[in-house]
């Protein structure tokens, strides 16, 4: 009786367990002491055990370049609020509770259509969408990223950026990101040889100019370099 109650409590436990989170089923051989066979078992590891790998920044960027093309919203606006909001990290939770990559708060998440505030495609799916809404109502990137600091109410009771400390350095930062990527798109490269062979053959072909030959009037040969 004692047997059959704890092997009850061990199957409710168990089922709770895959309940709780999706399991990821490993399966596993091993030789059986006894018989000397091989014996395969199906172990279960809860999903959360599973460490979580974050997408890279590139992946980031190429999600944001989609949503920013579908909504039409400034590209370098989109990245500036992503590093400004969680520098890249989509599990990013802030003491207020915002959540994910652009840190969406759950009612402006839900207002938006984001069931998963952790999942990089559609967080970043809404939060460009909000900052669209943004855009159209300020007509302004830096009242776009206040209000999506602050709320739109603050900034329309404000007529601009609201007097909050965290809001000011919210905009300043985001600013400065702006600022950085078009000084980086501004800032023209000069031109270099593609290889090391072809930076040889351009010294060689200025140091050793092409010589012209040709005979005067009187019979005489004369060469000269172009």
């Amino acid at each position: 009786m004692r047997f059959c109650l704890l092997a009850w409590v061990l199957t409710v436990l168990t089922l709770s367990d895959l309940t709780m989170a999706p399991a990821a089923n490993v399966s596993v051989v091993r030789v059986d002491p006894r018989t000397g066979r091989l014996v395969r078992r199906v172990v279960f590891t809860p999903a959360a055990a599973v460490p979580f790998v974050p997408p890279t920044p590139p992946r980031v960027r190429e999600l944001a370049e989609a949503a920013a093309r579908t909504y039409d919203v400034n590209l370098d606006l989109v990245n500036s609020v992503i590093q400004v909001e969680s520098n890249y990290n989509p599990l990013a939770v802030s003491p207020k509770g915002a959540q994910g990559i652009m840190q969406l708060m759950p009612e402006t998440a839900a207002r938006f259509g984001v069931k998963n505030s952790f999942d990089v495609k559609e967080n970043i799916d809404g939060g460009v969408r909000y900052l669209k809404f943004l855009q159209d109502m300020f007509k302004d990137d830096l009242l776009a990223a206040a209000a999506y600091n602050a709320g739109e109410g603050a900034v329309t009771k404000y007529g601009g950026v609201p007097p909050y400390k965290e809001t000011v350095d919210y905009v300043a930062r985001v600013g400065k990101k702006l600022g950085d990527a078009k000084k980086a798109k501004t800032t023209i490269p000069k031109p270099q040889p593609a290889t090391v062979a072809e930076a040889a053959d351009k010294v060689v072909e200025e140091k050793h100019r092409p010589i012209v030959q040709f005979v005067d009037e009187e019979g005489r040969v004369h060469l000269v370099t172009q």
